[in-house]
């Protein structure tokens, strides 16, 4: 803090007698916000945290089983909640109205955050 009131400054150089602060209201600090879009931009955000979630854990069990530590029967129950899992994806994407693009978030100059083949 300077101590010096630049507003009022700024106002007499511009030949006004006065400046007032603006009021603000906590009425004022509220965001508008449409209750549908924040209900499809959470089930995005939640969408794709599992999406990324269920293909690390489908390279690690495909990484598991090329290294043929695992059982066939703990390989057939992977390969079936894998694929429990893709079409719970894919009935989620459906009920909140999202294509598989959506979940994949564009990090700038990282690229997107999800493969895209």
């Amino acid at each position: 803090m300077t101590g010096r009131d630049e507003a009022a400054e700024l106002a007499a150089a511009l030949g006004a007698e006065s400046w007032k602060p603006p009021r603000v209201t906590p009425l004022d600090r509220r965001i508008a916000v449409d209750r549908d879009s924040v209900e499809r931009g959470l089930a995005s955000l939640v969408l794709t945290v599992v999406e990324l979630l269920r293909q690390l854990m489908e390279r690690q069990a495909l990484r598991r089983v090329d290294l043929g530590d695992l059982t066939e029967e703990q390989v057939e129950r992977i390969g079936v909640t894998l694929m429990a899992l893709e079409e719970q994806m894919v009935g989620l994407r459906e009920h909140f109205g999202l294509a598989p693009e959506d979940l994949n978030l564009d990090l700038g100059p990282l690229g997107p955050l999800l493969p895209t083949d």
